[in-house]
């Protein structure tokens, strides 16, 4: 799917919005809010029904209409009633409704996967998900650099609300579009939001980005409204990696090796060059072996190490280390920051073999 960008520049502030307290009747709607917004930020409000996060939208809503270059589009999770019986997806696009403005409908629904059949029927022949993709093509038709959207994926099939987060997140990128978006599903929150802002009875209580809120929960309230949140998606591996508790040289001797991996209370050690970069694993069984053989350690070293980037999603990297028989490295990008990722569930080798080197 191709698009031209037409977006704010990225870390432009276009809203401050500051509110103390809004009231009807002596009834208390919102209060303490302090939210704002950049160029294309994605920007999440979630929270349980009537926490005021629909309200909040509203607000900034009106807010956003008087910045200037501003074009805002708007979509609720009812936007299905903004079709009328008589629209097919072309004429729902049309603005001029000149023979231009008609291929360009066209080009847009083409790069969305309509079929040219599809572009002729009825909007009501739609699937939900076609629905909800024509009405997000109105607003990338329409040159809107930020979408405000309440709920619209809510009602929508599993697998289709998957769809629609990836269309999503592929045209906030590749349109540089800043997104506001309103949900009560905490998944669904982290997984388009790079700013998270949890609301609870008109207030705000936590803004912050989805890692750190899952590790730095704000309150009780927080920690409990994320629990259920799937992490494996929010924490990088930067989140579960430490530093090895030992590390050995190349040039090491194997006795040396045995020594360091008992002293540790370890079955495999990390071995590094002359430099510090990881040059492979050494396990308690190979070191007594190269000793034994009175050969380096270079020549029992495993180097086929499972390696990821300490930014990588935990979810990223499961596979790997379901599969993985000895601990994962984390390496920076100089390649000379070494951590060990924390994996509790495998059984290493080498515990009695360790024992009986020492004995």
């Amino acid at each position: 799917m191709y698009f031209e960008g037409d977006g704010f520049p990225k870390g432009r502030r276009i809203l401050e919005y500051v509110q103390a307290a809004l009231k009807i009747n002596d009834r208390i709607l919102l209060k303490e809010i302090h939210i704002s917004l950049y160029g294309q930020q994605k920007k999440v409000i979630v929270g349980d029904n009537g926490s005021g996060k629909s309200l909040l939208m509203k607000q900034i809503y009106e807010k956003l209409r008087t910045v200037n270059d501003m074009k805002l589009g708007y979509m609720p999770q009812n936007y299905a009633e903004a079709f009328s019986v008589k629209d097919t997806p072309v004429t729902f696009l049309l603005e001029a409704c000149d023979r231009d403005d008609i291929t360009r409908a066209r080009e847009l629904l083409g790069r969305m996967k309509f079929t040219r059949e599809e572009m002729e029927h009825s909007v009501y022949q739609l699937s939900e998900g076609q629905k909800a993709k024509l009405y997000l093509l109105r607003f990338i038709k329409q040159g809107c650099n930020v979408l405000l959207m309440d709920e619209p994926f809510s009602a929508l099939d599993p697998l289709v609300r998957q769809d629609m987060q990836f269309e999503l997140l592929q045209i906030q990128r590749k349109l540089r579009k800043t997104v506001i978006f309103i949900t009560h599903d905490i998944d669904e929150a982290f997984k388009l939001g790079d700013t998270v802002a949890i609301m609870r009875d008109g207030k705000l209580v936590q803004v912050d980005t989805p890692e750190h809120m899952s590790t730095h929960p704000a309150d009780e309230y927080v920690e409990a409204f994320i629990n259920n949140a799937d992490k494996s998606k929010v924490l990088s591996v930067q989140n579960v990696m430490i530093v090895p508790k030992a590390l050995v040289r190349l040039e090491d001797s194997p006795e040396h090796a045995i020594r360091v991996m008992y002293k540790n209370e370890l079955s495999t050690v990390y071995v590094v060059d002359s430099e510090l970069r990881l040059a492979g694993i050494l396990t308690i069984g190979d070191a007594i072996n190269a000793r034994k053989a009175q050969v380096p350690i270079e020549h029992v070293l495993i180097t086929d190490v499972p390696v990821v980037d300490p930014d990588a999603m935990v979810a990223d990297i499961m596979t790997m280390a379901a599969e993985a028989r000895y601990p994962m490295a984390a390496v920076g990008k100089d390649g000379q920051e070494v951590y060990i990722i924390r994996q509790g569930r495998f059984v290493l080798p080498g515990t009695e073999e360790l024992n009986e080197a020492l004995s």
